[in-house]
This record gives structure tokens, C-alpha cells and sequence, in this order.
């Protein structure tokens, strides 16, 4: 079975959906088409001439990125320049080039999660929360003993979830009825006379941006020629989005020995930090990438420390105003913790999908600071 791109567009927007990206941001498929087949996935915080070369050494052809390679309006491609350089290789080796950026950085799931779990915070929640994702109901007819597999189909696309359970549905016998016209090739029933088939109404949640998924997946595994099926927009409350995560330690530190976890944590040779070193860090505000947005935020939640990238001079004198200490640790640090969690990801993905295309991490060293 073929990989396509737009399956792996799927699966990645399964996690991080495209309405969740902030109006100003660019993200989804940025060269290639949704119609080409997929031989091998590198997945990378960015796109440079040598993380390029190194995708196309391992023989992958799909790229998915968190930065986006193309954020601006492009008003030349020249080939002079590093950007026309990238996208002449690319489009001469075939590859197709991804960008999950701020829907990323919002989903359950993405950066600032994979940022919490990677310094260890417990009982984490959204920082500054966005919206939830809208749900849905669907209902389809099925002929009796075909609801399980049409249920798992569903449930692979991503219908059926509350809360940390999968697969839930409701189901209740009944007796559908359908007359097969000429040129019908009927899973039950003769052409011309009326047919009455023992089905069950089977019913599930979804979000509404896994629809297009989940309808598919019920059709493919349907036995019937013709589904029966209702969609029905729900009012409840659907997991929350936003942006930063909030936790807490373990155990109480101080800011001096949260910094030195945070370097070993993030494997990075320094932070900056602006705080008494004395200070005791507890309840810890998160953001990958340029968090500063977020001071008052996490101020308002009484954090005793953010951890962020991108910091200016202005903007830790204002955290520390409101009695907030903040730890830059670098915005390629926060942020590059996706790669391998998005690996995994995308490797669990594709294999309940029955493929088994190989998923790189890039090894490109993307921090351009150093220390002398």
C-alpha cells in the first residue's frame, strides 16, 4: 500500500489541526502535492541547506518542519540566494515540504506539552487558553455484525474519544429498509424488491476537523454500496487549546538548581536567568520558542518561574516586576523537543494505518548561539 501525502497531511493535522495556527502564521503542505506518494519522512524543527542535504542522503521525500520554510510573501525565487537555492534542490529531488507552527504550539499534544514533559512537570494545564476544538456527532446504519469493524475504522480516524477513553459509541438494534434499483449491486437484498435488514444505530463523538477523516474511514469499511449516515453539530465542551502549559515540580528548588536541571534537561550549555538565584521555583509557566507574550499570564497564574526563549532586557525587567523569574533557554531548545516526540507520533500513526515508511529525526544542529 502506497503512502500519499495528503495521509500523512492527515495524520499530522489529526494532532495538530490547521484552524488552530494564529491568523498572522503560514502552515500546512508549503512544495509538493497532496497527490504524491511517500517513501521515507524526515522530520526537523527547520529547513536549512544542510538539514536539506541531510533529508535527501537518508532518501526521505516528505519534510515536515516546525518552522515554517516559507513565511513571507516570497517576491523572487532566486537561486543565488539561500531560499531559491533550497527550493531549486527541492523541487528537483521531488520532496514535499511540511509546516506545523503555531497550531503546533497549541495543540494537546505539541511543543509547549512535549516542553513541560521534558523538564517534568506535573499536573500540567494550558497557560493561556485559546478556544476548544468543536465536536461532532455521527450516526450510521450498519447491517448487524458489521458494527465493530465500521466502530474501529472510526476510531483509527480519530472519532469515539472522551477524555482518556477511545472507542466509545452507542449502539441500539433496529430494522433498516431499502429498495435496490436497476444497476445496484446490493450487499443484501434483490434488484426490485424491497429489502428488510437487520442493522444497529451506531453513534460516536468527533471532532469536527477529523470529519473528512472519519467519514472516509466509515465508508471504506461499510459493507454497503449506499451508507445511511447523519452528522449533527454538538454544544459540549471539546479539549481545550491554548498557548504555554503550567505545572509543578515534583519537589521545590531553587531558581539555581532549575536552571542547572533545565540545561541538562533541554541539553544545552547555558541559560540566561533573571531572578534571585535563592528564589524557590515550584509552580513553573512553559512557552517553546518566544514566550514573552505570555509574563502577564503567568504572573495572573501566581507562577514562580517561565521558561522561554527570545527574552529582551525590557521584557525580564517587567517578570520581575511582578515578582516572576524568567529562564531563557533558547528558542531552537524549546522548541526542538517536537522532533522526536513527533516521530513517535507519526511511527504509531502509519503503523495503525498498516504502513510502515520510516520516520527520521534530523541530527542538524540548530542553535547558532554560543558561548565564549
Amino acid at each position: 500500500m502506497q503512502l500519499k501525502v495528503q495521509t500523512v497531511i492527515d495524520i499530522l493535522e489529526k494532532l495538530a489541526p490547521k484552524s488552530l495556527a494564529l491568523e498572522w502564521d503560514n502552515v500546512g503542505l508549503q512544495l509538493g502535492s497532496p497527490t504524491g506518494n511517500v517513501n521515507k519522512i524526515y522530520v526537523a524543527l527547520e529547513i536549512t541547506e544542510a538539514a536539506l542535504n541531510e533529508a535527501i542522503e537518508a532518501g526521505a521525500n516528505f519534510i515536515a518542519t516546525h518552522h515554517p520554510f516559507l513565511f513571507k510573501p516570497l517576491k523572487a525565487v532566486r537561486t543565488d540566494e539561500m531560499r531559491g537555492r533550497i527550493i531549486q534542490q527541492a523541487l528537483n529531488a521531488g520532496l514535499h515540504i511540511y509546516a506545523a507552527h503555531t497550531n503546533l504550539d497549541l495543540a494537546d499534544g505539541g511543543v509547549n506539552d512535549a516542553l513541560a514533559a521534558r523538564i517534568g512537570l506535573q499536573e500540567t494545564e494550558i497557560l493561556q487558553p485559546a478556544g476548544e476544538e468543536k465536536l461532532e456527532k455521527i450516526v450510521v446504519f450498519v447491517p448487524r455484525g458489521y458494527e465493530d469493524k465500521v466502530l474501529s475504522a472510526m476510531a483509527a480516524a480519530g472519532a469515539g474519544w472522551i477524555g482518556k477513553y477511545s472507542h466509545c459509541s452507542f449502539q441500539a438494534p433496529g430494522t433498516g429498509t431499502f429498495l435496490p434499483q436497476e444497476g445496484a449491486k446490493p450487499f443484501l437484498g434483490e434488484i426490485g424488491q424491497l429489502e428488510k435488514a437487520e442493522e444497529v444505530r451506531l453513534e460516536t463523538i468527533m471532532p469536527a476537523e477529523l470529519r473528512k477523516g472519519v467519514v472516509q474511514a466509515m465508508l471504506e469499511s461499510h459493507p454497503y454500496e449506499e451508507v445511511a449516515y447523519d452528522i449533527y453539530p454538538l454544544l459540549n465542551n471539546g479539549r481545550p487549546y491554548g498557548l504555554g502549559r503550567l505545572g509543578r515540580l515534583p519537589a521545590p528548588v531553587t531558581l539555581a538548581e532549575f536552571c542547572r536541571r533545565i540545561k541538562k534537561s533541554l541539553d544545552i550549555p547555558f541559560v540566561r536567568a533573571a531572578g534571585d538565584a535563592g528564589k524557590t521555583v515550584k509552580k513553573v509557566a512553559v512557552c517553546g520558542g518566544a514566550g514573552s507574550d505570555l509574563i502577564k499570564s503567568a504572573i495572573f497564574a501566581g507562577a514562580d518561574v517561565l521558561v522561554t526563549g527570545d527574552l529582551k532586557y525590557h521584557e525580564a525587567q517587567e517578570a520581575s516586576n511582578g515578582g516572576l523569574a524568567v529562564v531563557d533557554a533558547g528558542h531552537d531548545a524549546t522548541e526542538r523537543i517536537i522532533v522526536p516526540v513527533l516521530c513517535e507520533y507519526l511511527r504509531k500513526q502509519l503503523q495503525l494505518s498498516g504502513y510502515q515508511t520510516e520516520v527520521v529525526a534530523s541530527t542538524i544542529e540548530t542553535n547558532i548561539w554560543r558561548v565564549y
